[in-house]
């Protein structure tokens, strides 16, 4: 009996440390519907031009979405949100109409290419123009004009303009 009531207490253990027990969430970026707003700034995500981005966020439902990537980034940057972020979504503006990004060209923003500093207007000025491949990061700029960029060369300090 001893035996059978160390095995019950036991099984939940052993259970834990297994490898089936690990959950991989594979995450996959959402509509931007017509009444949406920015989660940053509140404006309608889809009545101005250029990339937007989105947000998945660890333990919450609710994707915040956003009216550029700009504003994605002044929201994901943020120490209180960045280790909260599970994924992140931006259109891939080398596919898809820049006046109306569609749906089905967001990519992964962490791999994602980025031109800074272009000419090409977005929402409230300036876009911060994303890529799935650099090679069409680096065609938009030599046409629009900014620099090519990493995600991880994406900073606070550099969209204030410091």
């Amino acid at each position: 009996m001893k035996k059978l009531i160390c095995l019950i207490f036991l099984l939940p253990l052993l259970n834990a440390c297994s490898d089936s027990s690990a959950d991989v969430t594979q995450y996959t970026a959402e509509a931007i519907h017509e009444h949406d707003r920015c989660h940053l700034c509140g404006m309608m995500i889809t009545k101005y031009p250029g990339p937007k981005g989105q947000v998945h966020l660890k333990g919450q439902s609710i994707v915040p979405k956003f009216c550029s990537t700009r504003d994605m980034f002044n929201f994901a940057l943020q120490s209180e949100n960045k280790r909260q972020i599970e994924a992140l979504f931006v259109h891939d503006a080398g596919v898809t109409n820049w006046e109306k990004p569609t749906d089905d060209t967001f990519v992964d923003a962490k791999t994602a290419w980025y031109v800074y500093g272009t000419s090409k207007k977005a929402v409230m000025g300036p876009a911060v123009a994303s890529f799935k491949h650099k090679a069409d990061a680096t065609k938009f700029a030599e046409e629009f004009g900014g620099a090519v960029l990493a995600y991880d060369k994406i900073t606070i300090e550099l969209l204030a303009g410091e």
